[in-house]
């Protein structure tokens, strides 16, 4: 399915800010990289998850003790995978420091500090059902909320270098990383407010700082050399992240007709793809399809091309044998569900529905699954369910008036008592709390 933007409410660390970009073959890549900082720093790589931010502007944040958010400006801007690892290590020192705890007990109410609120009420909807906590987080935008995600202090910051390093050195990561990246900040303290990079804002970095870092730097024994398993993923998510972001050209420019490795076909792919030139497209991603043809997230990639060029049929067999492969990834679940819709058989609707669900057990704040899911279920007849699926993407984009007259429909067709129906009931929980706040 490649790279979905998720439309947040706010994101009150950076106006520009556009959304969260959504690429299974990126996010299992991070993953492979964050595992060992997870594992390193004793936290569960399924409790955590690394979240890319659609926003040029370097930064990288936590808001909770679950997510770790990196600007797509910051990635584009490292050299290599450990400096991604030592970004995430970082972060995950806030969190094993009890950071976050510290930052919301100086907010007056917790509330406030959500101003996340699309990702976080959606990961309380998939977590623990509750619509109310939902809303309340959703609702939760303010310059209080900007005012404490942005409100490390040196000292935090300081304690989060420390374990940081700790957690590399655990992990078999070169500490000499995370100087190297903050080196790439070095001076920004002396502009003014509006010219610093937001990692600047959001890190305060000073002389003592760099000392002290470099200090345990040198007091931390050697780690191995580079990990060349670690530089591919790195690689490969950037390359596919750039080829998405950055113009067309851009990449093509730097991938020449003559790279025949995995990655610079993809990039290729995907900068043909977005041209558009269709045959080009389809033609080098069934060449890379060829070479790896037990790679999921490659499949995966081909089904979104065939798909988007009215290939329908091709495409519901790519994202089949994606979905073989990775049964469960709901990215590709919901790309075999989308693809099945667009053929237009009444056969592939029963299996398209189930795709579909499998897709939002796993995933359910994704608001582009949920529509699709309400367009299956309009389809298949079941007004109740398509209604309850509309309703739930409504509330995932804040629009709290859309969706209450949806979910009250949805409620009425529905059994009492059902699973359904008592979505319904959270959905009119969290929208009659939402408009009566508002």
């Amino acid at each position: 399915m490649t790279l979905i933007i998720m439309t947040l409410l706010a994101l009150p660390l950076a106006a520009s800010a556009k959304g969260i970009l959504r690429d299974p073959d990126i996010e299992y890549a991070l993953s492979r990289l964050a595992g060992p900082i997870f594992d390193a720093a004793g936290l569960s790589s399924r409790r955590v998850r690394i979240i890319i931010i659609d926003d040029d502007q370097p930064n990288a944040f936590v808001a909770d003790n679950q997510h770790v958010f990196i600007h797509s400006g910051l990635l584009l801007r490292l050299d290599s995978a450990a400096e991604l690892q030592a970004v995430i290590a970082h972060e995950v020192a806030h969190i094993t420091g009890g950071h976050i705890t510290q930052r919301y007990g100086q907010a007056k109410t917790a509330s406030t500090v959500a101003g996340l609120g699309l990702l976080l009420s959606g990961a309380v909807i998939a977590s623990t059902g509750n619509g109310q906590a939902a809303a309340g987080l959703a609702m939760g935008i303010s310059g209080s909320a900007a005012r404490v995600l942005n409100g490390h202090t040196r000292a935090q910051e300081a304690s989060a270098d420390q374990a940081g390093i700790r957690y590399m050195a655990r992990a078999g990561v070169p500490p000499q990383a995370m100087l190297d990246v903050l080196d790439m900040f070095r001076g920004q303290e002396v502009l003014s407010t509006q010219r610093q990079d937001p990692y600047t804002r959001t890190h305060p970095l000073s002389r003592e700082r760099m000392r002290a870092l470099k200090g345990y730097v040198a007091a931390t024994p050697a780690a191995n050399p580079p990990d060349g398993e670690a530089e591919y993923w790195y690689a490969r998510a950037r390359g596919k992240l750039e080829a998405f972001i950055r113009p067309p050209s851009y990449t093509l420019r730097r991938v020449k007709p003559s790279d025949s490795s995995d990655i610079g076909l993809m990039r290729r792919a995907v900068a043909l793809h977005r041209q558009p030139k269709p045959d080009e497209a389809i033609a080098t991603i069934n060449r890379l399809v060829a070479a790896r043809p037990k790679d999921p997230y490659y499949a995966e990639l081909q089904g979104q091309i065939l798909l988007e060029n009215r290939q329908f049929g091709a495409a519901v067999s790519a994202y089949g044998r994606a979905a073989a492969m990775a049964p469960s990834n709901a990215q590709i679940q919901s790309g075999l569900g989308r693809a099945l819709l667009a053929r237009g058989q009444s056969a592939d609707l029963p299996r398209a529905i189930k795709a579909l669900e499998a897709a939002r057990g796993r995933d359910p704040y994704d608001t582009l699954l949920l529509r699709h899911l309400a367009s299956a279920y309009a389809k298949s007849g079941n007004e109740g369910m398509a209604a309850l699926n509309a309703a739930e993407a409504h509330v995932l984009r804040g629009d709290f008036k859309a969706a209450l007259p949806l979910a009250k429909r949805a409620s009425a067709a529905l059994g009492h008592g059902t699973v359904g129906w008592n979505r319904a009931q959270d959905v009119i929980d969290a929208a009659e709390q939402a408009l009566k706040r508002r």
